[in-house]
Formats: structure tokens, C-alpha cells, sequence
């Protein structure tokens, strides 16, 4: 019956402009127009890892919910997590619209907003709002014209510190000119040592240490790999979000807007996102925590980012296409692959591929 309903809703939604849709789905997480997610906690499903336990592993990504506005209303579909923004320090339109694409046949989505946002203050003051305890990440970003991008990263970790459960400082949308310049291992290590100061003056001050994560691109070389997962061991950094859309345009079917300038999201990220993912786990060893994004869109996508390497996953485009029953459907789907394996714990199957995928090419 829900997923009937999701694919007339769906019908309704695609014969508006893509930008006004997600506007739509955010007005109907607002006034209670989607259904919970009504599957038991599962605690096979449980990681803590930086400090923080995830009820399950799956969380939604940034991009949807930029300026905070439905956080806890997105758990309630069963994510574990999720992360708002990318939220800048001063409120920008971003690029012009339109900005957003679907490829219907490909199950993608091509965006190109800009780091499109409210500002800071409007996402700190829906923040406070929300229950200390949910599991809530800030997504943080530089701003198009700003003169020090650095120092936007650092004001970013400083205000938002009181209300964010875990940061990602994301350099690698392709939407903002210049910004993937600071995967560069030069600049990443400038980066990182200033947000990971401002985060260690924050947790003296406060007695709480605040996890950072790192959101990085899939169209890196391997040397860019490489660099990437030397800063990350050299400076200590929590995590890495691996990853964000891709410039690439391999494969699709759709002939209408595969040529559209921005990056691409849903399905054909899976393979290049995964094989990335894997490689980092490769470099980074057991501990660091990896989340595998790009083209989750079902329990068995999902289980295969963790045997990849991932720790948890995040996903957004799929949604696009699968509806808000999505989360709540793989979070089953996680609970009854346990119990066909006999898992005592998905993390058993973490790692169980990474070789596979790291030899898949780029």
C-alpha cells in the first residue's frame, strides 16, 4: 500500500521542476505528511564509533536538508543519522536554475545548486531547536566569493559546535569554482590542521570532543588517493565520506541532460564511489572510520558498500526515485541479511570485499 501510494506521489513530483519537488518533500516532512518508519531497532544494526552510537547504519547525506529544517523529521523514516547543510557562513543563491536534473532512465540525478543556503545563523537557529540527542551531523563549506575559505571551515566548527554531533568539511562539491583545489595534499594539510585546532579548542573549552569527518570526490587519480589518505592518518582526522557526485558521464542512457554541467548522483556513481571507498580503506587501515555514499539505493547496495570497507552509509539521489520508505525498507533488509549470514553484527561482513573493489578501475 505505501509503496503504491510513494509511486503515485512519485508520478506527481516528477511533472514538477526537480528543485520545486524537493521543496514539496520538505513542506510534507514538515507538516507530518510521511509515514514513520515503523521497523524495530535492531541491535545488530549498532556501531559506536567516535564516541558516537549509531542506532543502525544507514544515514541520509548532505544536500537535501541544507539549511536544517526537517533533521529529526528524516530519522523518523528510519535513518540512523543525518546530515544537514552544507551549510556556508553568510547566506548565497547559488548557481542559476535551473540547476537540477533528473535522468530517469539512469536512476541519476544531475545538480548543480552551488552550495545554495540560508547562512549559518538560520541553521544554528533551527539547531537549538532540535533534541541534544538525535543524531544530527553539520555539513560545513566555504562560501563562493569568500577570501579565506579556510576561515569559513573554522567558523563553521566554532558555532556550530554546541549542536553538531559530528562535522564534515566538504571540499569536494564540483559546484563551487575552485573548491576541489583543497583535495591538493598542500591545502588539505592547511585545512585540516586549522579546522582540527578549532575543534580541539572547542572540546577543551567545552569537555566534549566533536568527530570530523571529510567529504572527498570520486574523480581522484591515485596519486590523489594517496596524498588524500596521508593527510587524513598524518593529521589524525576521524573520518572520510567517500563520496560526493562525479564530473563523470560514463555509461548513461539518457541523451536529454547527461550533457548538463554539474555532478552526478544515483545509481552510475555506485561502482566508482565503491572502488574509491575501497581503496581508502585499503590505505587507512582498520580503524579510521569510512561512510560509503553514491548509488545506495537498496539493503544489498548498501550491504556492499560495507563489505567494501564501509563502517556506515549514506544515500539521497535514490530516494528521488524510491520514495520515503527507502530507509526503512533497507534498515529490514540489513536486519534479514543478519539473520540469513548468521551475523552477530553487520560490521562481520566489513572488509569482506574491499579487494574486489579496489582493483576496479577509476
Amino acid at each position: 500500500m505505501i509503496r503504491t501510494f510513494e509511486r503515485i506521489a512519485r508520478g506527481g513530483l516528477f511533472l514538477l521542476d526537480p528543485e520545486a519537488a524537493h521543496g514539496a518533500s520538505i513542506r510534507a516532512l514538515k507538516t507530518g505528511l510521511v509515514p514513520a518508519c515503523s521497523a524495530p531497532a535492531d541491535p545488530r544494526l549498532s556501531q559506536t564509533l567516535c564516541g558516537l552510537t549509531f542506532p543502525n547504519p544507514l544515514g541520509m547525506a548532505a544536500g537535501y536538508d541544507k539549511n536544517a529544517e526537517v533533521p529529526e523529521a528524516l530519522l523518523k523514516l528510519g535513518f540512523g543519522f543525518t546530515e544537514v547543510g552544507t551549510v556556508t557562513p553568510r547566506a548565497q543563491a547559488g548557481n542559476d536554475k535551473p540547476r537540477i536534473f533528473r535522468l530517469v532512465a539512469d536512476e541519476a540525478v544531475i545538480n548543480r545548486l552551488g552550495f545554495n543556503n540560508e547562512g549559518h545563523a538560520a541553521a544554528f537557529e533551527r539547531l537549538v531547536a532540535c533534541d541534544r540527542s538525535a543524531l544530527i551531523g553539520v555539513n560545513i563549506g566555504a562560501n563562493k566569493d569568500s577570501a579565506d575559505r579556510i576561515a569559513d571551515y573554522v567558523a563553521g566548527i566554532r558555532l556550530f559546535y554546541p549542536v553538531a554531533r559530528y562535522f564534515t568539511a566538504n571540499i569536494s562539491s564540483p559546484n563551487t569554482p575552485g573548491l576541489r583545489d583543497l583535495q591538493a595534499r598542500e591545502s588539505l594539510g592547511a585545512l585540516l590542521k586549522a579546522v582540527l585546532a578549532a575543534r580541539n579548542n572547542e572540546a577543551t573549552k567545552t569537555g566534549r570532543r566533536v568527530p570530523v569527518f571529510l567529504k572527498i570526490a570520486p574523480d581522484l587519480t591515485e596519486e590523489g588517493i594517496d596524498d588524500i589518505a596521508a593527510e587524513v592518518i598524518a593529521q589524525r582526522l576521524d573520518g572520510v565520506i567517500v563520496s560526493n557526485t562525479t564530473l563523470s558521464r560514463d555509461g548513461l542512457s539518457d541523451r536529454t541532460h547527461a550533457g548538463e554541467a554539474g555532478g552526478l548522483s544515483g545509481k552510475p556513481l555506485f561502482a566508482r564511489s565503491t572502488a574509491v571507498l575501497a581503496r581508502m580503506r585499503q590505505l587507512l587501515g582498520p580503524e579510521t572510520v569510512i561512510i560509503g555514499v553514491g548509488g545506495v539505493g537498496s539493503a544489498e547496495t548498501a550491504a556492499e558498500k560495507i563489505r567494501a570497507g564501509a563502517d556506515l552509509v549514506q544515500l539521497y539521489s535514490m530516494m528521488v526515485y524510491e520514495g520515503p520508505s527507502l530507509p526503512g525498507r533497507i534498515v529490514k533488509g540489513l536486519s534479514e541479511l543478519c539473520d540469513r549470514e548468521g551475523l552477530s553484527s553487520i560490521r562481520d561482513i566489513r572488509d569482506s570485499r574491499v579487494d574486489h573493489w579496489a582493483a576496479q578501475p577509476i
